[in-house]
């Protein structure tokens, strides 16, 4: 039984790893592609990001697969495979429940995270990508990678989810997770800046938080941000010799307070 957990957890960190590859090099590529020269001179800082994001990539594989073979082996977890174990309504619903649960999470620990000693030493290593690239996505100190590495498996214990809808929403966070590094808008400015872009975060809303600090701290939605008064609007794309610049030695120091 151990040998088979440690298989699994094994096996979910390599799939973790390579799917952060995968998403993260298309859209590093796209963005070389597009922007030519906007990664020029930060080869180094990729090369940091690879670095921890890899080792989050067995953090968050970890428990990942211990709940995996949990639950075929053992039964574990609400995570359903066949499509009438629940009404068909239940499967849009349940994605929009994760997510927000997911980014109720993430808002109070990213915020707590930039309070002056977590983010001493926890949360630098994420703001010292500076300006963030696609491979950013999970560029985290272990401990707050473990903050987040504990959200779905604990999730998938408490509600009900087709697995395929949980395939969603992790292709959803994965997605959501680089492109709001990449340094430029992916959605069209008519939604950006229409109805729905008011309460979804986008590449435009998070680059605001690595410029300011202290304010854009959700993942998903910008409901947290608006009830918390913390959502300070999108921020503008510098061009790319210029990105980073002016933030400098300011930002660390303003970003140890919450706002």
């Amino acid at each position: 039984m151990t040998a088979a957990i440690i298989i699994s957890a094994l096996a979910m960190t390599a799939i973790v790893a390579v799917r952060y590859l995968i998403s993260s090099g298309l859209f590093a590529a796209l963005t070389a592609r597009r922007f030519p020269g906007r990664l020029a001179g930060q080869r180094r800082q990729i090369l940091r990001e690879l670095g921890w994001s890899l080792a989050s990539a067995a953090i968050y594989g970890i428990p990942a697969g211990v709940v995996a073979w949990g639950w075929q082996q053992r039964g574990w977890t609400r995570i359903y495979t066949g499509i009438s174990d629940y009404p068909l309504w239940w499967l849009p619903l349940s994605v929009v429940i994760y997510l927000l649960l997911h980014d109720t999470w993430f808002y109070w620990t990213h915020r707590l995270m930039h309070r002056p000693w977590w983010f001493k030493q926890m949360h630098a290593v994420h703001h010292a990508s500076r300006p963030p690239t696609a491979w950013a996505a999970m560029s985290f100190h272990p401990w707050e990678a473990i903050t987040g590495a504990v959200v779905i498996p604990v999730l998938v214990f408490i509600v009900p989810i087709h697995v395929a809808m949980l395939g969603l929403v992790l292709t959803i966070m994965t997605i959501m997770g680089v492109t709001n590094h990449m340094g430029w808008e992916m959605f069209p400015r008519r939604l950006v800046h229409g109805p729905l872009g008011t309460w979804m975060i986008t590449a435009s809303h998070h680059e605001l938080h690595h410029q300011k600090y202290r304010c854009n701290y959700g993942l998903y939605f910008r409901f947290w941000d608006h009830l918390c008064g913390t959502d300070k609007g999108l921020g503008q794309f510098a061009p790319a010799r210029t990105r980073g610049l002016g933030h400098g030695d300011a930002g660390p120091r303003r970003s140890a307070r919450v706002g």
